[in-house]
């Protein structure tokens, strides 16, 4: 039994999630990348060899963190959403270390990204494939008074 909010009674709690969704990985991402190219000289200028490899580790160690520190990645925040498993909480390290690699997962594989991206704007929930397979789903925050 899930205790998440049910999207017939409780719309607000998934309005506009799958737009949100994307402008935080637009966020996540131009950080990621900002990151990215302040530790090239930190790694002796050989980072720029392997860019994609030290975007793809930066991100991953990004997107886990901050997953696990608030159950939503600074792209999240800055948007208002945040992600809560199927109990309703918030997501720990654990589930904050699964959901980055199901979700870094997706992206190797463009057909797992689309299948994905179709789930999030045409499922009750607005979950993607990993948020399906774990059980975790990405609700407006509640706001602060």
């Amino acid at each position: 039994m899930t205790h998440l909010p049910n999207p017939h009674y409780q719309p607000e709690f998934y309005a506009s999630v799958p737009a949100k969704r994307f402008f935080a990985w637009v966020f996540d991402s131009l950080l990621i990348v900002l990151i990215s190219l302040i530790a090239i000289p930190f790694t002796a200028f050989i980072g720029l060899f392997f860019f994609p490899l030290l975007y793809l580790v930066i991100g991953f160690v990004y997107r886990t963190a901050t997953i696990a520190a608030g159950s939503a990645t600074w792209g999240m925040r800055f948007v208002g959403v945040e992600l809560r498993d199927n109990d309703g909480t918030r997501l720990d390290p654990g589930q904050a270390l699964a959901h980055t690699a199901g979700y870094t997962i997706s992206m190797a594989f463009p057909v797992l990204q689309v299948i994905s991206i179709i789930m999030m704007l045409t499922g009750e929930r607005g979950q993607g494939l990993s948020d399906t397979v774990l059980g975790t789903v990405a609700i407006n925050r509640r706001a602060i008074a």
